[in-house]
């Protein structure tokens, strides 16, 4: 549990710097287009690309933290033994879906961009960069998601 802490705390100070960027990104492309009449021609994908890591990166963060948004309704319902498995379940399908479209599909996405070449039209940053963000986050949301699996069948 206290190595899922520091990863939460790491991911909690690259968020609030990604955030910071991002603000400083739009103001500076609204001061560019308004004030001075001149818009910056990398700006707006910037943005975008920081948003992209935000949000997954993002996903991962509240996934360690367990507060990631859920209809829990049944599981409220449940007695103590239901939850458990219903847990486990959820957990199972978590692991899933990370590794397979995550990891796989991002891993497989990152590496046709890099052999393709792609690159950002505005930037010029190879897209595989901007894509790595998919196998990362679904590294950590998986391995949030086997610890709490254990932590499910463990506490019987």
């Amino acid at each position: 549990m206290p190595f899922i802490t520091s990863i939460n705390n790491i991911l909690e100070k690259i968020l609030i710097f990604l955030m910071s960027i991002l603000v400083l990104d739009v103001l500076w492309q609204v001061i560019g287009r308004y004030v001075l009449n001149s818009p910056s021609s990398f700006t707006d994908e910037m943005a975008g690309f920081i948003l992209i890591w935000l949000g997954l990166l993002g996903a991962a963060y509240v996934s360690g933290k367990k507060e990631h948004l859920a209809i829990d309704i049944l599981i409220q319902k449940s007695n103590p033994k239901r939850k458990r498995i219903i847990n486990i379940f959820i957990d199972m399908i978590i692991i899933f879906f990370a590794i397979a479209v995550l990891i796989i599909g991002g891993f497989w996405l990152v590496y046709t961009r890099f052999e393709l070449d792609v690159k950002s039209p505005a930037l010029g940053i190879p897209m595989g960069y901007i894509y790595f963000i998919l196998p990362l986050s679904g590294i950590l949301i998986t391995y949030f998601a086997i610890d709490s699996l254990l932590t499910n069948i463990k506490n019987r």
